[in-house]
């Protein structure tokens, strides 16, 4: 037993001296030695972290998700609605209010904390949070929506934010890739990037009973990607995504509304907090329309003049329900949308030729085009 510790003893001794031969024969040989190694490994992981990417990788797509992904935020919307249910102890059908949320995007456009979004994101709201691409969490405040175009304007409280640039939507040619930025399906896939190209433009879709222009996409947008972004290989916010034809059978449909249109829409609702509009003053029916509601029109052609308010612009040009609006400065019209696209395209104050037809005769009247009133808050 004590041949093998002496053994042992000697054979230890042997590799120590040894390494202190080749070291030095530092006696702190063993701290020098993992201090080195330290050294070494941080040296190599800021030579590996300072090596640019290679062309193959660094591709404008990179590129587009580095310079705006900070820009694309979550914004939460808790709101109140009520559920209704069948109460079988009162033996009636009972209101109960119930907190929902709901997260879609939104994209910094000044670094004092403007941010744009859909107008269906944050309606009704009871509160707004908005969650930044660092992980910071803001309240959020409405500064204005409109509901024809889907675009909303949010403020939080913060400076020196990461900011998108808007390019020129009118630019746009089918065919050029594009980049969506946005939180499909939620917080928890925050600020997905997908790519595509420009399927088409300018096409219009029915939203609501609302007729808008859109641009088309087959980069993937799906529920939560709203109020996000689109943006070309410049990194030019050319769109903001706002629908998705979710139909059996259909993908690669998404939608976004052109820039050139929201930027315009942003000016307004920071100067108002609302889109001043010119309105007829009518509340108008085709086919359509009215067997929605339970009408049944035998018209073969027009827009049957269901109510008229009070003092608004058809009411002072002597038009009445039950007259029928056949064109619009000289333009026919057959629907709903039709009408509102004539009127919408005009300003506030301009004059419009209205023909209709009453009791048989056609007739045409001046109707001088008045802001539509707003709702009072």
């Amino acid at each position: 037993m004590k041949i093998e510790n002496r053994i042992t003893k000697i054979f230890f001794t042997a590799v120590v001296c040894s390494a202190m031969l080749f070291g030095g024969c530092d006696k702190n040989i063993g701290e020098e030695n993992s201090s080195t190694v330290e050294k070494t490994s941080a040296a190599q992981k800021t030579s590996a972290e300072s090596l640019p990417a290679s062309s193959a990788r660094n591709t404008p797509v990179v590129k587009v998700a580095k310079e705006v992904g900070p820009a694309v935020v979550g914004i939460t919307n808790k709101a109140v609605v009520n559920e209704s249910y069948f109460d079988f102890f009162r033996g009636k059908n009972v209101e109960v209010p119930h907190e929902t949320q709901g997260v879609g995007s939104g994209v910094i456009f000044r670094k004092d904390g403007y941010i744009v979004t859909n107008n269906h994101v944050i309606a009704d709201a009871k509160e707004l949070i908005v969650s930044l691409s660092d992980g910071n969490t803001l309240t959020g405040e409405l500064v204005g929506a409109d509901e024809l175009t889907d675009i909303a304007v949010v403020k939080v409280n913060a400076n020196d934010l990461p900011t998108a640039k808007f390019g020129n939507s009118d630019e746009v040619m089918v065919g050029e890739p594009v980049v969506a930025i946005g939180n499909p399906l939620g917080l928890e896939f925050q600020g997905s990037v997908t790519v595509g190209v420009v399927s088409a433009l300018n096409r219009t879709l029915e939203i609501a009973d609302k007729t808008v222009k859109l641009i088309q996409t087959d980069a993937a947008i799906n529920p939560g990607n709203s109020g996000g972004a689109l943006l070309n290989y410049d990194g030019e916010v050319i769109g903001i995504n706002s629908a998705k034809l979710a139909t059996t059978g259909v993908e690669g449909m998404g939608f976004a509304i052109p820039i050139s249109t929201v930027q315009t829409i942003i000016d307004e609702l920071m100067e108002k907090g609302y889109v001043a509009r010119p309105y007829l003053g009518v509340t108008i029916f085709d086919k359509q329309t009215a067997a929605r509601y339970g009408y049944q029109l035998t018209i073969d052609k027009g827009v049957y003049i269901y109510q008229v308010s009070v003092d608004g612009p058809a009411y002072r040009a002597d038009l009445k329900p039950g007259d029928v609006i056949l064109s619009v400065d000289g333009k026919e019209v057959n629907s709903v949308n039709e009408v509102r696209a004539e009127i919408i395209a005009k300003k506030i104050g301009d004059k419009v030729q209205v023909t209709y037809d009453r009791d048989g005769k056609e007739n045409t009247v001046e109707v001088i085009l008045q802001e539509i009133p707003q709702e009072k808050q």
